[in-house]
């Protein structure tokens, strides 16, 4: 996860929204994302994607059922959706996203996930969402100028 915030600062540091993701594999991180969709011109190149992508081609396959996907931001159902194709294992994120996360389908969200797939919330939970607050601010701030 420390790996995932590492990623997250550097996104913030280029202007797009502060989110980490790192993909595991047998104690080895194989997949690296952080957001990039003003750099790419892509609504899809979330940091969820970008490490999942790196890590299905490290690995020769389209299923990560012995990987950890680690992402400082909860999910959105794009990132979830892709989740559950790629039978990720496991998903651990730091902080919530109530306005446009997974968990924002109420008592649907679980099924926005693999059913094998294990979620895990709360791991640098306090610094992820630090992070978030203060670009959203300074973004707020430098919109008003």
């Amino acid at each position: 996860m420390r790996e995932a915030y590492r990623l997250a600062v550097l996104a913030g540091e280029q202007g797009e929204i502060p989110v980490g993701a790192v993909v595991v594999h047998q104690g080895k991180i194989i997949g690296r994302g952080h957001n990039q969709t003003l750099a790419l011109h892509d609504a899809t190149a979330h940091a969820e994607m970008v490490a999942i992508t790196a890590a299905s081609h490290l690995l020769g396959t389209r299923y990560l059922t012995e990987c950890t996907l680690y992402v400082t931001l909860e999910p959105c159902v794009m990132c979830a959706g892709a989740c559950y194709w790629a039978m990720l294992g496991q998903v651990v994120y730091g902080a919530s996203d109530a306005k446009n996360g997974f968990s924002r389908l109420g008592e649907t969200a679980r099924l926005a996930f693999h059913p094998k797939t294990k979620l895990v919330a709360g791991p640098l939970q306090a610094e992820c969402q630090a992070l978030l607050t203060t670009f959203f601010s300074r973004l707020r701030k430098n919109n008003k100028t």
